[in-house]
């Protein structure tokens, strides 16, 4: 297949090639719907003339007649073109395109500059009406969170939301590429001090070292890893050969607390994904620097509500020196994790308190530990300040306990499988779920993520149905790719205060899928090899909810409400991704939540240079493209072949810096 080319849609541009500096490009995109949509306007200007034979009005009367003559000429043009292009489909419709999407021929590309051309001339003449841009958020916002910054408490409340721009802090510098990205960041892209850093000492965290203006995350010697030995001392704790987690069941991890992400960032390397979370911190956050990292986080606390992950979710939970007091509100925290961990899951726990030595810490230690027997988890191994408990894979021995022992198993009217921030509750949830299959009896990672038509049947969905979705996303994934490499590879913008930048290689090292559906842009990119993570996204408004079905995959993801600010920090992700989401909010009809407020939340999350990608019908895509004038955002919409109604919107993100006082 030849090179696609981007086609400026009805937004204007010439059909350019996708290796065309994007920056000049664009700069014809920002008009506005009016000239856009009606680019005649000047014909209809008008004139009073009280005197014809006036100078003036005689002026006025050529400048009329030679607008007719254009009008004409531009009819007979579009006719005529019209004619040749009805004419050649016709001798060549047994030649057509084998491409799914962007196939561009010579006579359109003569169309589409005849019709940029008139829409050019049209701005000529009537100039143009831009909207109006907004401006950037005081200093102060560098690190904002709505939901979170809004209150001194862990607990999550959402308000009202800044209408402004988050702008980079004004050292700020694109994250280094990866692999070497995964244990280098620059110091000055997030907020933390340099005490943080030099006091930072426990293994979750790993040995921190501050070099002039990057913080790495390597151990001191490249012969004693301290997180590798603490990995091999879990896997013998469970009795795993060779550290092979994946022979285990073991494929998501949830880590809780998460130090700055050094445990998930070895374990990536032996195919296992670790989600981090931990409370929202104002500065040093652990969440801030993993997502940094370009690793998978996201601000969570259960002090009062629930997780918003299903029941079942994770096949391992880990907590090393948390900061989680287990033992407090009666246990209720060890039902929440309890509620996501799958069975026969483990839940690995390190901390001083399991080699109690005085009065207090040997009875908060004995309640953990009795605790966790009353719901059926089982002790596997103790080792120095870490134990290692499994959860039960039969239902029976909730049952089997005497009464009066461990919370009661929820009621059927008590239950939810995917809880949005609901209250704790002290009852044992999944256990009725057709989900409640033992990690052991789970197929194996990577064959895991392509379920069969018995797996599928769990959540009432067809093999063909799934497997459709899945060829279909295999072949978008190839032609996001064909578009973006040009972009990103061969025509990447200068940044602020650079002179010749080199082109930047693998920059993509998360996607956030905004509506995940069945997981199936997760699903491709694995397939293509692409070395990315993605947080696939389940919306609460109407449709069907595939999250259970997308963690039982392998992936991982969460429920999420797009009129609410998502848990997590600024300049989070280096692409967006958004299939069909405008118009699953649009049906929703709520007038609270505005596309401006969705849009300018995905500039939050968004990378300096970061690239999104939206895909849905022409209408809505061109609501958005006048969108992006607002964020200075650089944009263009392309023509998708395989529907004549939907069109995708590829955006980036320009790289602004703040001008330090």
């Amino acid at each position: 297949m030849s090179m696609p080319l981007l086609q400026r849609g009805t937004s204007g541009g010439g059909g350019a090639r996708v290796s065309d500096n994007l920056r000049d490009s664009q700069m014809k995109d920002k008009t506005t719907t009016t000239n856009v949509r009606f680019p005649f306007a000047f014909l209809f200007t008008n004139d009073k003339a009280d005197d014809p034979y006036t100078p003036r009005n005689k002026q006025k009367f050529m400048l009329l007649f030679l607008k007719t003559t254009l009008a004409l000429v531009v009819l007979l043009a579009l006719a005529g073109s019209f004619w040749w292009t009805v004419s050649i489909i016709s001798t060549t419709s047994s030649s057509s395109s084998t491409g799914h999407v962007y196939h561009r021929n010579s006579y359109r590309r003569l169309q589409e500059q005849l019709v940029s051309d008139l829409l050019d001339i049209g701005d000529i003449f009537v100039g143009p009406t831009r909207w109006k841009e907004l401006e950037y958020c005081g200093v102060e916002s560098e690190s904002y969170v709505p939901c979170f910054n809004v209150s001194e408490s862990y607990d999550r409340f959402c308000g009202s939301r800044q209408g402004c721009l988050v702008s980079p802090p004004v050292d700020y510098k694109v994250p280094l590429r990866w692999p070497t990205g995964k244990d280098v960041i620059w110091f000055r892209n997030v907020k933390i001090t340099a005490d943080e850093v030099l006091t930072s000492g426990s293994i979750n965290k790993r040995m921190m070292m501050l070099d002039d203006d990057q913080v790495s995350f390597r151990s001191a010697s490249p012969m004693f890893d301290e997180i590798e030995d603490y990995s091999h001392q879990i896997a013998q704790m469970i009795g795993i050969k060779n550290d092979n987690f994946i022979e285990a069941g073991v494929r998501t991890i949830l880590d809780i607390g998460c130090g700055y992400g050094s445990f998930g960032a070895h374990l990536l390397s032996k195919q296992l994904l670790t989600m981090c979370i931990a409370n929202y911190e104002a500065s040093g956050s652990q969440v801030q620097l993993t997502l940094e990292r370009g690793l998978p986080a996201m601000i969570a606390s259960f002090v009062s509500k629930q997780l918003p992950y299903p029941s079942l979710s994770f096949d391992m939970l880990h907590c090393s020196s948390c900061g989680i007091d287990w033992d407090h509100k009666e246990g209720l925290l060890l039902v929440e994790i309890d509620r996501v961990l799958k069975p026969g899951g483990y839940f690995v726990w390190t901390s001083p308190l399991t080699n109690a030595r005085s009065k207090d810490d040997l009875k908060r230690w004995n309640f953990v530990r009795g605790f966790a027997e009353s719901i059926c988890w089982t002790l596997l191994s103790q080792q120095d300040k870490t134990v290692v408990w499994k959860k039960t894979t039969k239902t029976k021995c909730y049952s089997s306990r005497k009464p009066g022992v461990g919370p009661s198993v929820c009621s059927k009217g008590h239950e939810a499988e995917s809880p949005y921030y609901k209250p704790l509750q002290m009852c044992l949830g999944g256990t009725r779920s057709k989900r409640w299959i033992p990690i052991e009896s789970r197929t194996r990672w990577p064959s895991r993520s392509n379920m069969n038509r018995t797996e599928l049947s769990l959540y009432g969905l067809h093999q063909e149905e799934v497997g459709e979705d899945a060829e279909n996303w295999k072949v978008t994934v190839r032609e996001y790719w064909s578009l973006l490499s040009p972009l990103i590879f061969s025509d990447h913008p200068k940044r602020p205060g650079d002179e010749d930048p080199s082109p930047p290689y693998n920059m993509v090292r998360n996607v956030l899928d905004m509506n995940a559906q069945f997981g199936g842009l997760n699903s491709a990119l694995l397939e293509a090899k692409k070395t990315v993570w993605v947080m696939n996204v389940v919306p609460t408004a109407a449709g069907p909810n595939h999250l259970p079905m997308i963690l039982d995959r392998g992936f991982v993801g969460v429920l999420h409400d797009w009129c609410e600010a998502f848990p997590s920090y600024p300049r989070t992700y280096d692409l967006v991704h958004a299939d069909n989401l405008l118009s699953l909010q649009t049906s929703q009809h709520r007038s609270s939540c505005s596309l401006l407020n969705i849009f300018t939340e995905i500039d939050r999350l968004l990378r300096p240079e970061g690239w999104v990608i939206i895909r849905d019908t022409a209408q809505l895509v061109e609501t958005a493209r006048a969108l992006t004038t607002q964020l200075k955002w650089e944009a263009r919409v392309i023509e998708v072949e395989s529907s004549s109604e939907h069109r995708l919107l590829i955006c980036q993100k320009p790289f602004t810096k703040r001008l330090s006082i």
